[in-house]
């Protein structure tokens, strides 16, 4: 009797160990992401569609390729990720203690960033296309009172990149009772798995809320439906593993669309209406459904390195645009080639933000204040 409860017992540990196993993906394409933000922010200096950035150089098509081969799927991703991840969080926290996570998590960093953060990007801002000339704590004045686009591209009061932590804990409390619901066998039959056209035909779902509440660009309820959706589906391993089948040609789908939006974007110069935004939806749901897949496949471990990475990327994200955007006002003027700008700037600031990350997680109280655990 005591023996067959000791084979119980493994089997229910292997299980377990399989399912967190699985699970590991999820933060390697995470950090992932992460780190993609440091050329990908560095390249938005050297844009070739005039938009605005702290610090401008002229525009560079292959620099700029950097962008339009990534920016329809990797933030799509971070919040689909974050479902599935609240998924998980939310099968062993209460509904109050999944509510002090986001505050800890999410808003108390948020807050914390645009007073202490934000403010270094548009100081340089400022100096850069305004001439300033003032001290940096008397730019605060101008932070706080100057209002413009919001961007704060050129000064003024801005959250900067931090809009992803406010989306998110707002997204966060939105979703709470679907997920409650689902979680508890109200809402639909959860062992139900969508067949893989229709999972493929889901990229029509955030399309829909694109244009709902748009705040500069950034859709509220856009994102708020990826996040559901990757609670419902990658928080699903069953259709996880469907995606894994699949990855093959979903890679295939995902590098063919992509050089034709390169094509699209840079020869033929077709850059906006109804059928790019279509065509847009498409390549950044295709691309998600291939990382997962692939992730699932290849990116099923942990290991020292990755480890690390996964504790990191919160803060490193926090920290990574205002030490960026500091880089690029001093690499923009020693440097003449562009190649060497955009290599200076992205290898230069992801150092310094790990640096910094290092430096600020043995500070106990400020590491309380951007999230970080001891």
């Amino acid at each position: 009797m005591a023996k067959a409860h000791r084979v119980r017992s493994k089997v229910i540990i292997l299980k377990t160990g399989a399912s967190k196993l699985r699970r590991h993906f999820i933060d390697n394409l995470r950090w992932m992401c992460i780190l993609l933000l440091f050329p990908y922010h560095a390249a938005m200096i050297f844009n070739c569609w005039g938009e605005g950035f702290y610090v401008r150089c002229a525009s560079n098509e292959p620099i700029s390729a950097v962008i339009i081969a990534s920016y329809t799927w990797f933030m799509p991703l971070l919040f689909a990720l974050a479902g599935a991840s609240s998924r998980f969080a939310m099968e062993k926290r209460t509904i109050r203690e999944y509510i002090l996570e986001r505050v800890k998590k999410l808003l108390m960093p948020f807050a914390a960033g645009v007073l202490l953060l934000v403010p270094a990007q548009t100081y340089f801002a400022e100096r850069f296309h305004n001439g300033y000339t003032g001290g940096y704590l008397t730019q605060y004045r101008l932070f706080f009172t100057k209002f413009g686009d919001l961007s704060g591209y050129t000064g003024g009061f801005t959250v900067g990149h931090l809009w992803f932590l406010l989306y998110l804990f707002i997204i966060s409390l939105l979703a709470l009772p679907l997920m409650r619901l689902f979680l508890n066998g109200k809402l639909f039959k959860r062992r139900s798995t969508p067949s893989f056209l229709l999972i493929l035909s889901l990229f029509l779902v955030p399309l829909a809320g694109s244009a709902v509440l748009d705040i500069g660009g950034k859709s509220l309820a856009e994102y708020f439906l990826l996040f559901l959706l990757g609670f419902f589906l990658f928080g699903s391993d069953e259709t996880i593993d469907r995606l894994e089948r699949y990855r093959l040609p979903l890679g295939a789908a995902a590098i063919l669309l992509t050089a034709s939006k390169l094509l699209l974007f840079f020869v033929l110069n077709v850059r906006v209406g109804f059928w790019i935004d279509l065509f847009d939806a498409l390549l950044g749901w295709v691309c998600i459904l291939a990382l997962i897949g692939f992730g699932k496949h290849r990116l099923n471990s942990t290991g020292p390195a990755a480890a690390y990475l996964s504790r990191a990327c919160f803060p490193v994200y926090l920290l990574h645009q205002s030490v960026l955007v500091a880089v690029a006002f001093f690499a923009t003027k020693h440097l003449a080639s562009p190649a060497a700008q955009f290599f200076s700037i992205t290898v230069s600031s992801a150092v310094l933000t790990f640096a910094a990350y290092e430096l600020i997680r043995r500070i106990p109280y400020v590491r309380f204040l951007f999230g970080i655990k001891a």
